[in-house]
């Protein structure tokens, strides 16, 4: 009830009005039946966006955490997750991938549609990077075809770190879906999964116009969090010391 309080009369229309979204290929997402969307992901403004331009409900999964903050934040933060449709898995131990996958393909086996970046994480530069093997996973355990689409200026409107995002037009590009019928019967083969996985992303990047880069999302910024310059290396003064009380 939430999720379509929001999406049709306290915010849906307004995104709307303020960000003037511009849709392309938005036909090629089936008007009913289990379907996999697969996005490119530039932006905390991705999971808001996209489903907002898709008619039926778009379900994407989150970490617990998200569901559990605490004070008029949290119970914001809650409210947004809940009021989209996300759902909470506890990501925490070994089998956190797991728990995702087995949520979604729940979604899927009631004929529902289910979100995933394949990215697996926000891109820290604007280029695509690597897909995990979930997305094809996904497509190989519920035989649901796979819609990519692509956010192609939402770093623009909202880059990272932004809370609030810039007035500018959106725009959003889906593509035909992708069928991967002829490898029925074969997941778990690591082999078939990163072909079909190598697949997905290759669509995304024509759709996208994005440069690909061979490698994880998470390793780059991993790297990136490991070379950022601290106070010493930039010139400017340490943080002060905690006042004792």
């Amino acid at each position: 009830m939430l999720y379509w309080l929001l999406k049709y009369i306290l915010l849906g229309p307004w995104l709307r009005l303020i960000w003037r979204p511009q849709v392309e290929g938005r036909d090629n997402v089936p008007e009913s039946g289990a379907a996999i969307i697969a996005s490119n992901h530039l932006s905390f403004s991705d999971s808001i966006f996209m489903p907002l331009m898709v008619k039926r409900k778009v379900t994407f999964v989150a970490k617990a955490e998200y569901f559990t903050g605490k004070g008029i934040k949290g119970w914001l933060v809650k409210m947004f997750f809940v009021g989209t449709g996300t759902i909470p898995v506890d990501r925490s131990g070994g089998r956190a991938a797991q728990a995702a996958l087995d949520t979604q393909l729940r979604v899927l086996r009631e004929g529902n549609l289910a979100g995933i970046y394949p990215e697996g994480t926000r891109s820290p530069d604007g280029r695509l990077y690597r897909g995990k093997t979930g997305v094809a996973r996904l497509a190989l355990e519920s035989g649901a075809p796979v819609i990519p689409v692509v956010m192609l200026n939402a770093d623009e409107i909202q880059p990272p770190g932004k809370i609030i995002p810039k007035i500018q037009r959106v725009k959003i590009r889906f593509g035909r879906p992708l069928d991967f019928g002829r490898y029925a019967g074969m997941a778990g083969d690591r082999f078939v999964e990163r072909a079909i996985t190598d697949e997905i992303m290759y669509e995304l990047m024509e759709l996208s116009g994005r440069e690909y880069v061979d490698i994880y999302a998470q390793k780059v910024k991993t790297q990136q969090s490991k070379t950022a310059p601290t106070p010493t290396d930039t010139g400017a003064e340490p943080p002060p010391a905690p006042v004792a009380v």
